[in-house]
Order: C-alpha cells, then structure tokens, then sequence
C-alpha cells in the first residue's frame, strides 16, 4: 500500500511540474502574510503617497525614450514565455522548454507560488492603481479593464520578475549583477506602464524575497532546483 501511495504521489508531482499548466506549490495561506509583515500602503495626503505621486511623473516622464517605454511594454506581458526572453540575455543563456527543460519547469512552476504571496493583500486593501485614480491611458491598454478592480498593492508583476531574478542569480551568482538589475527593472516597468504605484513596487521586491525563502523550504520544489542546478552545470560547462 506505502508503494502504490508513494507511486500516486510521485505521479502528481509530475503533472503538476509537466503539464501546460502548473500548479502553485504553495497556497496563498502557506505563504507569509505580507499583511502581518510590510506597512499598509501610503495613506492619501501623506509623504509617502507624495512621493508615490511624483514617482507616477517620473514614469510618465520614462516613456519619452522610446528604449525604455518597449522594454516597459514587453514587461507587461504576463507570462511564463516573457520571463524566459527578458532574463536570458542577463542569465547568459537562452532559457527555453526546448533548449533549458529543467531551468524553465523550476521558474515555471516557481514563479506561479511565489505569487500566492500577493493574493491576501491585494485583496485585503484593494488599493486603486493609478491609471484609475488620474483616469489616465497606460502604454498597455489591454489589460486596462481586467485590472480595473484587481488591487495594486503590492504589484504582482515585481513579484514575478523579482522572484525570477532570485532564483536565477541562484544558479548563475556570476551574473548576479545583471540579473538583478533586469529584475529592478522589470518591477520599475510596472511604474512606467501607469498601473503600480511605487511604493506598490517596493512592497513586490520585499514579498517576493519572502515568498522565495518560503519556496525553498518546499521539498517538492527543492527537487527542481536541483534538476535545474544540474542542467545548468552541464549546459554551462559546453
């Protein structure tokens, strides 16, 4: 009986890491509460939500250079895909489901935990992004609707490039520099697109760190970092 369980157990890890669609590892109540753990967003007249203002300028300023508004644009494709293009070049290899199997399943599967850990207090304070609170065009107006009602503190798009940066810089710490300033940058994108406050960005790169600890006490997902360590070793090493 202990096989034929260990068999069925082994078998659901495997779909979960290898179908189109992975599951979370984690549910948004295994994770740490940011709730319990980082300040409540910028109060309306107070300092911080001043600079949160100023910061809504800054960005609106970024989009004149037309570099940095298509690299914002590319960072508001939420996906796995996008993940894999605009970390490669830092990562110093093409991260793939063809060419990197092991690296891509770990972020894949990765990535979709580490955002339970932005479930509880997007719902919890329903903070009203800034496209919403100016009225104002983002650059990506496909999701405008979508997100109208989805709350913005704090921003899950840093959450997934921030987690992204970790657990590469994981594997190739030789890179950690340019990993980690594309995952910066990934979550300032999210300022720059109209529809994250700063602070919201701030408060991403903090839950996510958390969220990746949290993962890596996970044994299910440890066996992926492992698998993804020793492809990269091999694939390195050519």
């Amino acid at each position: 009986m202990k096989r034929i369980l260990f068999l069925i157990l082994s078998l659901s890890v495997v779909l979960i890491v290898h179908s189109q669609e992975p599951l979370p590892l984690l549910t948004p109540q295994q994770m740490p509460n940011p709730i319990h753990f980082l300040p409540p967003p910028p109060a309306s007249g107070s300092a911080a939500f001043a600079y949160d203002q100023s910061q809504y300028r800054w960005g609106k300023e970024q989009r004149l250079d037309s570099a940095r508004l298509a690299i914002a644009v590319r960072d508001a494709d939420w996906s796995i895909n996008c993940i894999c293009r605009e970390f490669s070049e830092p990562f110093g290899m093409t991260i793939s489901k063809e060419a990197t199997p092991a690296i891509y399943w770990m972020l894949y599967v990765g990535l979709i935990s580490t955002d339970m850990v932005g479930k509880l207090p997007k719902d919890y304070y329903h903070r009203t992004r800034p496209y919403v609170y100016y009225n104002e065009p983002t650059i990506y107006p496909q999701d405008e609707e979508e997100l109208r009602n989805n709350g913005s503190y704090p921003s899950g798009h840093t959450i997934e490039g921030w987690s992204a940066a970790l657990l590469l810089t994981e594997l190739n710490p030789d890179r950690a520099d340019t990993i980690l300033a594309r995952g910066y940058m990934y979550g300032q994108s999210r300022v720059i697109a109209g529809y994250h406050w700063q602070s919201d960005v701030d408060a991403g790169r903090l839950a996510a760190s958390a969220a990746v600890a949290r993962l890596h006490a996970d044994k299910r997902f440890q066996r992926l970092m492992k698998k993804a360590r020793r492809e990269y070793r091999r694939l390195s090493a050519r």
